[in-house]
This record gives C-alpha cells, sequence and structure tokens, in this order.
C-alpha cells in the first residue's frame, strides 16, 4: 500500500513533526520537498512507536513485532500490516533501507517497555544507539551516503541528540520515577539520584559533545540534505550550552534555548524564521 496524501497519514506525519520535534521540524524546511515528505513519514513511524512504549498502551509489544517481522522479512499472515508497516513498505520502494537498524530500534523501545534500567556508560550508549542512532542510521539511507563511515557518523549524531534529551529532561524523568543516566556514573559522582550536581554534568556534556563532533565530520557526506542536518545539530547542541549557561543544573526544569536565538542559529544554514 502507497503512503499518500489523499490517505491523511502525510498530513499527519506534517503535523506530528512539526508539533512534537519543533527543532528538527525547523531544520527540515532546508530539505527538497520530496525527500521531506518521506522525513515526516518516518518520523511519524519512530514516534509512533516511541508513543505507544512511553505511555503503555497494550498494542506496543503487537506494533513493535509487526515492525520488527517487517525488517527481518516475515511476511504477514492474514491480517492488515500495521500503519508503520505501511509507511516503512511505502518508503521501501524509494529507499534502500536498513533492515538491521529498525530492528535494532525496536529492540531499545523493548527496552524502554520492559523498564530496565542502565548501569554503565557501556549501557548507555547502547542504549542511545538503538533509540536514536538507528534514527540517524535510516535518515543517511534515506538522504543518500558517499563514505562507508558515514553511517556510524550519523549514529553518532543520533546518540548525542539522545544524550542531550537525557540532559535535558532529567528533572522531567525524575519527577516520573525515571532515570536515564549510568549507574555507575551516578554512584562515581556520589549520587545515587540524578541530582544537580555540576562535575555530573559537565561529564556527560563532554561525551555528547564527543558525539556531536563525529557525528558533524560524518554531514558532507551526505548525498543531499547536508544543510538542514548541520541546522539541527546546531539547534540541538545548543541545548547543553543552555544547561551550561543555567548553572549546569542549578535552575530546575528544562533547559530551554530562547527561540531567537535557536532562529540565529538555523538561519546560519538558510534556514528562514517561521511565519
Amino acid at each position: 500500500m502507497l503512503v499518500s496524501q489523499r490517505d491523511g497519514t502525510l498530513v499527519e506525519a506534517r503535523a506530528t513533526t512539526r508539533r512534537v520535534a519543533r527543532t528538527f521540524a525547523l531544520a527540515c524546511r532546508l530539505l527538497p520537498r520530496g525527500t521531506r515528505d518521506d522525513v515526516y513519514l518516518l518520523y511519524l513511524v519512530f514516534r509512533s512507536l516511541d508513543d505507544l512504549v512511553d505511555e503503555r498502551r497494550p498494542e506496543a509489544a503487537e506494533r513493535l513485532t509487526a515492525v520488527e517481522r517487517w525488517a527481518s522479512g516475515i511476511a504477514a499472515e492474514r491480517v492488515p500490516p500495521s500503519r508503520e508497516v505501511q509507511i516503512l513498505d511505502s518508503l521501501a520502494l524509494r529507499y534502500t533501507l536498513p533492515p538491521q537498524a529498525v530492528l535494532d530500534f525496536c529492540a531499545g523501545m523493548r527496552h524502554d517497555l520492559e523498564g530496565r534500567q542502565i548501569d554503565s556508560e557501556e549501557e548507555l550508549d547502547l542504549y542511545c544507539y538503538r533509540v536514536a542512532g538507528t534514527v540517524g542510521v535510516v535518515m543517511a539511507a534515506v538522504l543518500g551516503t558517499s563514505t562507508p563511515e558515514a553511517p556510524r557518523q550519523a549514529a553518532a549524531l543520533g546518540m548525542a541528540m539522545q544524550r542531550t534529551n537525557i540532559l535535558r529532561d532529567i528533572d522531567e524523568d525524575s519527577s516520573a520515577g525515571r532515570c536515564y543516566l549510568a549507574r555507575q556514573t551516578l554512584t562515581r559522582y556520589g549520587s545515587a539520584e540524578p541530582g544537580l550536581r555540576e562535575d555530573l554534568l559537565r561529564d556527560q556534556i563532554a561525551r555528547a559533545d564527543s558525539l556531536y563532533e563525529e557525528g558533524i565530520a560524518g554531514i558532507p557526506a551526505l548525498n543531499s540534505g547536508r544543510r538542514a542536518i548541520a541546522a539541527a545539530a546546531s539547534m540541538y547542541r545548543e541545548i547543553l550550552r543552555q544547561i551550561e549557561r543555567d548553572g549546569y543544573g542549578r535552575q530546575p526544569g528544562r533547559a530551554v534555548v530562547a527561540p531567537l536565538r535557536k532562529v540565529a542559529l538555523a538561519a546560519r544554514h538558510g534556514v528562514a524564521p517561521p511565519r
């Protein structure tokens, strides 16, 4: 089944990206229209599964299984394909999507669904790869690449963004009884909880910055969308700088980059301010 604007899926994909990923949506304005719509559809797949898991919806496991079967090349038996599978089928007509990255993303979703803890920085890196680095890998497949290192670098950029999410949302996650920082790291810095310790946040910011450097180095290897990805990386990385400006956690709540600052960063890559 082809995904088209007529069935409303594309309209929903555009609206979802603009509503829940405003920074990413702003950067996407630099993509060619056809590619941009495919990126919106791809984002809808990942976001839908993530929301199902995050909300502990009863159909979450079934929808993950459907995508895992798709990535494994197992045809659905006597059941209509899920919306995520329909979208992936449509995109696969135009791009060579990496099935292992899709399977790895689903493994990350099952990690969340099962409520597993993260003990070490190595486990945190694996988690960040699964839930976000994989998105970078699939995105690179859609945009096209010119070097063998590009998928690894795209994964690093996704991992950097996920680590940024974790640092931005420490207070929100803590209030919901969740913690995505490594237990060993928390113990090393003298706390069993995320807390607001400057030395802990300096360590985590440095790890994220290192991943940004690796990821940004791969942007020239993209066949298209280089300005869009560079804009997204620049705007997202600024959240780390905002955490620093806010005093490394001394100011409670999310670190929020001022809209004008975000627009200024986007403008460096040719993104016009939203009307």
